[in-house]
C-alpha cells in the first residue's frame, strides 16, 4: 500500500518534518493538532479555546481527507496539566457522539510552542 499526504490551508501547517495527515488504505492518521488559529497562527486564551481549535483543525484535516470526525475510531490526547481534563472533556463531547472514539489521556511535561493540548487522532474514510 501506498501512502498518500493529506495537507489542507484550513488547519496551521506543519512546524516540522511532518505531514498534518498520512492515508493509508482506508485509514487517515492525523499528525498532534494544537489549538492554533489557522489564520492567525496564535494559541487560542485558554486550555478551552485551545481544545475547541485543536479538534477544529483536526475536523478540517479529515475532511481534506475524505472523512469526518464521525469516522473516528482512536483519539490520542496530550495535556500539558491533568488538572485541565475536565475542561477538555467538556469540549471533546461537544465534538463527537457516540459511539464514542477509543482515546488516551496524558499528561506530558512540554508541547510543542509550549501548548496546553494537543489532540491526533485515526480515523477511517467514508
Amino acid at each position: 500500500m501506498s501512502k498518500k499526504v493529506i495537507s489542507t490551508t484550513s488547519a496551521p501547517g506543519a512546524i516540522g518534518p511532518y505531514s498534518q495527515a498520512v492515508q493509508i488504505g482506508d485509514l487517515v492518521f492525523t499528525s498532534g493538532q494544537l489549538g492554533l488559529n489557522p489564520e492567525t497562527g496564535e494559541f487560542g486564551s485558554g486550555v478551552q479555546e485551545q481544545a475547541r481549535l485543536a479538534l477544529s483543525n483536526v475536523k478540517a484535516i479529515l475532511e481534506a481527507a475524505g472523512s469526518s470526525l464521525d469516522q473516528v475510531v482512536k483519539t490520542t490526547v496530550f495535556l500539558k496539566d491533568m488538572n485541565d481534563f475536565a475542561a477538555v472533556n467538556e469540549i471533546y463531547a461537544s465534538y463527537f457522539s457516540e459511539p464514542y472514539p477509543a482515546r488516551s489521556a496524558v499528561e506530558v511535561a512540554r508541547l510543542p510552542k509550549d501548548g496546553l493540548v494537543e489532540i491526533e487522532t485515526i480515523a477511517s474514510l467514508k
